[in-house]
């Protein structure tokens, strides 16, 4: 657990990430802030995944943030990172009410619920008049710090570069948390829950921990697809958003944090050219990729380099040291 990498050098990855967009195309900005979202909310279901748990609803705090932010925005909230702020608040506040009665489940119980409460959600923003109804409504092009970009470049820029901080800084936390009392504690709950009970600790609390972070992670996520495409409806909380998500963490796989980052990433440049090259079967390419990782990759992608990291550990570990020889 302490072969990874230090958090300072993470955040100087993290920055040299944002500025490394100020030499990549437009088109790739917009792609790249998309991937840096559903990296975000794919992080959470990740982080929650690592208790055993699966949430098939991420779309449910997906909205909460996105219509959170959306109501700020009509009350003259523009400042990209306050509404960043914004959509996390709202995902926290429902999964933390949430959290407490979901976290009794376990399986496919658990993962039914939450898609059952996304579907809820759905259902209440079709029917809703004040919030658009089936059609949403538009938000206006955020700001930053009182900075309002008219240059659709450096919009796109600005975006990209709040959303790689954002999901980078998620990212190292979530590392960290890894690497934690906690995180340990969210592997053994995967493993047997009954005997984290009987060591005294709550595997309950463990798992409603966990799933206030992936909320929190799915509201931030929420705030920044509203701000790429300045437009919100029901089916940011439709079950079909939710599966996306656990398209990519099933691609990147519980054991990494920057697995979620390249899966993600690879998830959009898959859709994107095969949507533009196959434009009728772009979704039987995708499901051909996905099928392709979980035969080749069944612990997703990050055990790629982790299975590496385990062979020169094993390599470079003393004969006597293997036989129990202490020297």
């Amino acid at each position: 657990m302490r072969g990874g990498l230090h958090p300072v050098v993470m955040i100087v990855l993290v920055i040299a990430a944002a500025l490394f967009g100020r030499v990549l195309p437009t088109w790739t900005l917009s792609l790249a802030t998309v991937a840096a979202s559903n990296a975000l909310i794919a992080l959470g279901i990740v982080v929650l995944a690592r208790t055993g748990n699966v949430s098939f609803g991420q779309g449910l705090f997906f909205a909460a943030g996105g219509y959170g932010v959306a109501l700020a925005n009509a009350w003259g909230v523009t400042d990209a990172v306050a509404q960043v702020i914004i959509g996390a608040v709202c995902g926290g506040l429902l999964g933390l009410v949430i959290g407490p009665l979901i976290a009794r489940y376990s399986g496919i119980f658990f993962g039914m619920l939450t898609l059952a409460l996304s579907m809820v959600l759905y259902g209440a923003l079709v029917k809703s008049t004040a919030l658009g109804g089936s059609d949403g409504f538009n938000v206006g092009r955020p700001s930053l710090f009182g900075m309002i970009f008219t240059d659709p470049r450096e919009a796109d820029f600005m975006l990209y570069a709040v959303s790689v901080v954002t999901t980078g800084l998620a990212g190292i936390a979530a590392t960290i948390l890894f690497r934690s009392e906690l995180g340990l504690a969210s592997l053994a709950v995967r493993e047997n829950n009954l005997r984290v009970e009987y060591l005294g600790i709550s595997a309950n609390r463990v798992v409603t921990i966990n799933f206030i972070i992936a909320a929190i992670f799915a509201g931030a996520s929420g705030a920044f697809a509203l701000m790429a495409q300045r437009h919100i409806d029901p089916q940011f909380a439709y079950w079909t958003t939710s599966g996306e998500f656990v398209f990519v963490a099933v691609l990147a796989g519980y054991q990494s944090v920057a697995a979620v980052f390249v899966a993600s990433l690879a998830l959009e440049l898959v859709r994107s050219f095969s949507n533009l090259y196959l434009p009728n079967t772009w979704q039987l390419v995708l499901g051909v990729f996905l099928l392709g990782v979980i035969l080749f990759l069944p612990r997703g992608i990050g055990s790629l380099w982790i299975r590496d990291r385990h062979k020169r550990k094993i390599s470079t570990t003393p004969l006597s040291a293997e036989k129990g020889v202490v020297l």
